[in-house]
């Protein structure tokens, strides 16, 4: 990998699965790449033996297997997540590697948004092994432009006790705290001062580049106002985020902790992030599944903490993702190991998790950067 990462390095891959000239549906259609690179002519390859019948079907069944927290001691998603790797990466895995790319950026089609293919393998590695990767709703909805993050200010609320029937999340306390204490600099508010008020009426105050919001999440099937971010006395719609202004000025990162999208419903494929980057957020970070409590606070921690130092957003979340994979980020004692020197104490009375080490794709894969990777 060279010591910094460009747009000139990226490109961004369709993976259609209906033929081009038709956006009818069809059982029979094959799966089509389509690479375009900064740099030489575009790519295309059709795979004629990966129909949309036998496609689709496998996609639920990785992700279902990889998201499954009573699979964790086992590699039951390797077979989808090496097949799936043998139609969407390599047919052009030769091409990219003669150009040297090493940041990916999927625009899927319906139906395949919600694949954490960060968890993709050839046999050997990890698709996250040898890129970074990340997804785009829509190339002409994504503002591509680059500008360096390390000096924006962090907004974080968060939400750790129960409130409106929803279970505590602990960590979130660790989380937030560890955040703007010893990693970034910026504003927090906690339970009864996490709200909407707040929400709306501290990014006025002051020119907040990040938002990041830990508490739960749920992107669910049917109308759009069905899915909703928790705050403590209401709950943040997805048709109420076009009123935030948040393209005006625009929040560089959108961080959504703790959240949990309808994984395959094609109507919350990429739920709030989605949205948000369709509405004027540069970039979101959200996940595929509601990963474990102690463990979301884990990556999230070491993403901020690699992003003070990588040359883009989506290079920060894959050297996060790498830590965990590799065994550098891990719980021990009651403490949240590799973000720093000492560890991140966790509350005394916060249940424990099967596993010490987070190296399951369950832990790191769900976390996906939609938009803008620069």
């Amino acid at each position: 990998m060279p010591a910094s990462l460009t747009a000139r390095d990226s490109f961004y891959a369709v993976k259609s699965l209906n033929d081009l000239q038709t956006s009818t549906e069809r059982a029979t259609d094959q799966l089509e790449l389509l690479v375009v690179t900064a740099k030489g002519n575009a790519i295309r390859h059709r795979i004629p033996e990966a129909t949309r019948e036998q496609v689709m079907p496998l996609a639920q069944e990785f992700r279902l297997e990889v998201s499954d927290p009573r699979k964790l001691r086992t590699t039951s998603y390797l077979p989808q997540a090496q097949q799936l790797y043998q139609w969407l990466v390599a047919p052009v895995k030769a091409e990219l590697q003669a150009r040297q790319i090493n940041n990916l950026v999927f625009l899927m089609d319906t139906g395949l948004r919600s694949l954490p293919v960060a968890a993709l393998q050839d046999g050997q590695k990890f698709l996250i092994e040898d890129c970074s990767v990340g997804l785009m709703p829509s190339l002409s909805l994504t503002d591509t432009r680059y500008r360096d993050i390390r000096d924006a200010k962090l907004l974080t609320l968060g939400i750790s006790e129960s409130t409106q029937a929803q279970p505590p999340l602990p960590s979130v306390l660790v989380e937030v705290s560890t955040l703007v204490q010893q990693i970034w600099s910026g504003t927090s508010f906690l339970n009864e001062n996490a709200t909407l008020e707040t929400l709306k009426t501290a990014r006025q105050n002051r020119l907040y580049g990040i938002i990041h919001l830990a508490t739960h999440a749920d992107f669910l099937p049917g109308k759009v106002n069905n899915s909703y971010v928790q705050l403590w006395d209401d709950r943040l719609r997805l048709d109420q985020i076009r009123q935030l202004g948040w393209n005006d000025p625009q929040v560089e990162l959108l961080v959504l902790s703790a959240c949990d999208t309808a994984l395959g419903d094609r109507e919350a494929e990429l739920g709030f992030g989605g949205l948000a980057v369709q509405s004027g957020v540069k970039t979101a970070l959200t996940s595929l599944w509601a990963v474990n409590d102690v463990a979301t606070a884990a990556l999230i921690t070491r993403f901020y903490k690699d992003l003070r130092t990588a040359p883009i957003k989506v290079e920060a979340l894959r050297q996060a993702k790498l830590a965990m994979l590799r065994g550098q980020g891990y719980i021990d004692n009651k403490q949240i190991r590799g973000v720093t020197p000492t560890g991140i104490p966790l509350p005394a009375d916060i249940p424990g998790l099967q596993d010490t080490q987070l190296s399951h794709p369950y832990y790191w894969s769900a976390f996906t950067m939609i938009g803008n990777p620069w």
